[in-house]
């Protein structure tokens, strides 16, 4: 059995997590059969992936939260950024929320014209159809 013998830094450990959730959602997506493009580099620009279509493109930030409480007020991160949509993935729970990108500081997760979804393929694809 293989053994993990690095230790990684608590913020190294926390960006690793970030970007499994990055992985599971390019592979949902191309599962269902969207083209999934990952920048090079996000910087700046707040796109976490790029998914198409023959007619369509849509820009996808990605978080993760530590928390169960689906009403938590989340933090508008991509100010100024041209994105289409956040996913967001409770890392306590087993559910996830689709937004699409505000301009206000902060709103409730669980807002109106939020669509959760239970985190796994089938239930996240379905919640995807209905944006």
């Amino acid at each position: 059995m293989p053994v993990k013998n690095a230790v990684l830094k608590q913020t190294t450990l926390a960006a690793h997590k970030q970007l499994s959730y990055e992985q599971l959602l390019s592979a949902w997506l191309l599962s269902d059969g969207w083209e999934v493009l990952i920048p090079v580099i996000d910087h700046g620009k707040k796109t976490d992936l790029v998914v198409a279509d023959d007619d369509s493109f849509y820009r996808i930030q990605v978080k993760s939260i530590q928390t169960k409480d689906e009403s938590i007020r989340v933090e508008n991160k991509w100010q100024g950024a041209k994105i289409d949509y956040v996913v967001y993935f409770s890392t306590l729970g087993d559910w996830g929320y689709i937004t699409p990108a505000f301009t206000e500081a902060n709103r409730p997760l669980n807002s109106q014209g939020h669509i959760r979804f239970c985190k796994n393929s089938v239930n996240f694809l379905k919640a995807f159809k209905r944006i």
